[in-house]
């Protein structure tokens, strides 16, 4: 009988040792691992609060849908690529044409989610659309060659946009909004940042609109059409009080045709357009060059709507070699605008350097 029990336990741990009594890691508490050939959307609809959606490396096609709060979607950087279906979109995010969608509502905001070190590209519209969420974080992602926006916000707040690579996106590459398809005046975000971004060969690098209360910092803005948009209108309350600091805005002299809102599009670094109160410090800003009403280094341009620029400061900025001019003040019946202690050589109208 001890014989017998002995041999028992040695084939027991045989077996342990060879793997085959560990529970495999898309069974560990609270993680979800998907491979190549699997479903996303599945782990995503299976993960509860707080959960993690782990993607190895590989291409997939299809688009996903997160309305978990607290759920984080992990990828292997750019060795996961998530890519349009040619099948028949299974959720609203993939009918709308978007990637990854993190969907909340106005009156319960999704909070918590976020997604991190993967490749989205090749979607119609969006590459990241997200839509009601409280605290949304997106971080080392690669949004390219999406037909609108590369990572896009409304309806939200305390967002944090950092450290991904946006390039070749039809419209912006990032835009924050207070609403996209509804009028209304700007929406305070809370403190939400875009930082450390890289930037490229979109149409507009950066885009905030209709929103208050947010910093764009230390980002590199570069071969664009246009660098950075700060955009208001006649809605209250107005867009503004934000900061935009520490970015390096430069040769955004790609060549974009005009569409129903803008003219054509070149040469544009920093431009504000129905603005108060922003503060726009430290940034570099240089060699963009263009024919545009908006070229120009930093650029103040009456909206097009007739809402005015007021009290916004640019200090402190280093303004070199833009053309037509450094700094533009194109917005003459704008109150209160300060250009203080930047560097640069051209202005108009003269004496803002």
């Amino acid at each position: 009988m001890a014989l017998q029990q002995m041999t028992l336990l040695g084939c027991v741990a045989a077996v342990m040792a060879g793997g085959l009594g560990a529970a495999p890691p898309s069974d560990a508490p609270g993680r979800h691992v998907v491979r190549p050939g699997e479903s996303i959307q599945q782990a995503v609809d299976a993960a509860r609060p707080g959960d993690t959606v782990v993607l190895r490396p590989g291409v997939y096609r299809e688009s996903v849908l997160i309305t978990t709060p607290r759920l984080h979607l992990v990828g292997a950087g750019k060795k996961t690529v998530i890519r349009p279906s040619a099948k028949r979109a299974a959720n609203r995010c993939g009918e709308e044409g978007n990637g990854i969608c993190v969907l909340g509502s106005r009156h319960r905001l999704l909070r918590g989610v976020s997604i991190r070190a993967l490749t989205v590209t090749g979607f119609k519209q969006n590459g990241i659309w997200a839509s009601g969420t409280d605290r949304l974080s997106v971080h080392g992602v690669t949004s390219r060659k999406n037909g609108v926006w590369g990572i896009a916000q409304e309806k939200s707040i305390r967002g944090v946009i950092r450290d991904n690579f946006v390039t070749g996106n039809g419209d912006s590459g990032i835009f924050l909004a207070n609403t996209v398809k509804e009028e209304g005046g700007a929406t305070d975000t809370r403190g939400a940042s875009i930082t450390e971004n890289r930037m490229s060969h979109n149409r507009i690098g950066v885009t905030i609109r209709r929103v208050r209360n947010l910093t764009v910092g230390h980002n590199t803005v570069v071969g664009n059409c246009a660098g950075v948009f700060i955009v208001g209108d006649e809605s209250r309350p107005r867009a503004g009080a934000l900061t935009v600091r520490d970015n390096d805005v430069s040769r955004n002299n790609k060549h974009c045709a005009a569409t129903k809102r803008l003219p054509f599009l070149q040469g544009s670094g920093i431009v504000l357009t129905g603005t108060e109160r922003a503060l726009v410090r430290h940034n570099l800003v240089r060699d963009n060059r263009g024919k545009s009403p908006l070229s120009g280094g930093v650029v103040l341009f009456h909206s097009f709507v007739g809402a005015l620029n007021e009290h916004n400061t640019v200090v402190d900025n280093i303004v070199l070699r833009n053309k037509p001019v450094d700094l533009a003040n194109r917005d003459p019946k704008g109150r209160g605008n300060r250009f203080v202690r930047n560097v640069c050589r051209t202005s108009k109208p003269a004496g803002l350097c």
